[in-house]
């Protein structure tokens, strides 16, 4: 069975394969779960090297960090961690679910080294929340906790320090108030300043790859698993990742990688990461081969 090094050539480096999940409530290992996707993919793709990265030094860590760790930090921790990685010194393939697809998407715009070759997103949130419907575990005080907290003050230091679901809370109701107290999701969306360096990292890549579930009842508006979201100043009327500023501004580059060929929009009609093991065979796996 033949490993991924990074000596070995440029098809070989390819196969290398990071699998970065971040969905809140959930951990790196759960066999229920993440693990059973780590293992099928295993299965799928004979001597794939896969990285299924904790944020902790436990699964209860990785667990907690998930609603309580600045992103920010698990983003620099994850690009440690990476560069250290002599398995992924010549590339590698990224998938984020849920949450952790926005999360690899800001270690792609802050880490290039090493590069990231395709980033599959499924189900993340680009352009963020403006709700909370079905947070993990319904009658879980965590999740009830959460929900105020977002309900009363999103954007107050603490709570964008202390809560991760407040740092991809996107009110467009309150858009000032987003854009210049945003810890995270306005920063690696250009809302501020444009960053070159993150616009120039993110089109290096090959494929970015959404995916988008039909039915999906717990992120609001589903839109934003395509880049797309509320106009601006009201919370009934939608826009595409198309006509968008951010698009048409061109402020991370995807108005230019649109049109080369390197933006991939799937859909599936399922609920929220709901997907058949035909389905991700059929569709995802191809941009890790």
């Amino acid at each position: 069975m033949e490993t991924c090094l990074p000596w070995k050539h440029i098809i070989a480096n390819y196969h290398c394969y990071l699998f970065f999940f971040f969905f809140a409530g959930d951990s790196c290992c759960n066999p229920l779960s993440m693990g059973a996707i780590k293992k099928m993919v295993e299965e799928e793709v004979p001597g794939i090297y896969v990285l299924s990265l904790m944020i902790g030094k436990t699964v209860v860590q990785d667990t907690e960090n998930g609603f309580f760790m600045d992103v920010n930090e698990q983003v620099s921790f994850v690009c440690d961690q990476l560069s250290q990685d002599p398995k992924l010194k010549g590339g590698y393939n990224a998938m984020g679910f849920s949450q952790g697809s926005q999360f690899l998407r800001a270690v792609a715009q802050r880490c290039p080294n090493p590069p990231m070759k395709n980033l599959i997103s499924v189900g993340g949130q680009h352009q963020g929340v403006f709700g909370l419907p079905r947070c993990p575990g319904e009658s879980s005080h965590i999740c009830e906790w959460i929900r105020k907290m977002l309900n009363s003050g999103a954007y107050t230091d603490t709570v964008q320090k202390h809560l991760v679901q407040a740092q991809y809370w996107h009110d467009p109701l309150n858009d000032d108030l987003y854009k210049k107290h945003s810890l995270f999701l306005a920063d690696i969306n250009q809302e501020r300043v444009v960053n070159e360096t993150y616009k120039k990292n993110l089109m290096s890549l090959n494929k970015f790859v959404m995916v988008k579930f039909l039915q999906d009842t717990m992120v609001d508006p589903v839109d934003s698993e395509w880049f797309g979201f509320y106009k601006p100043g009201q919370d009934k009327e939608l826009e595409t990742l198309q006509e968008s500023a951010i698009y048409t501004e061109d402020r991370l580059g995807l108005a230019e990688m649109d049109s080369a060929g390197k933006l991939v929009f799937l859909a599936t009609d399922g609920d929220h990461l709901q997907f058949t093991r035909e389905w991700f065979n059929d569709n995802l796996l191809p941009y890790l081969r």
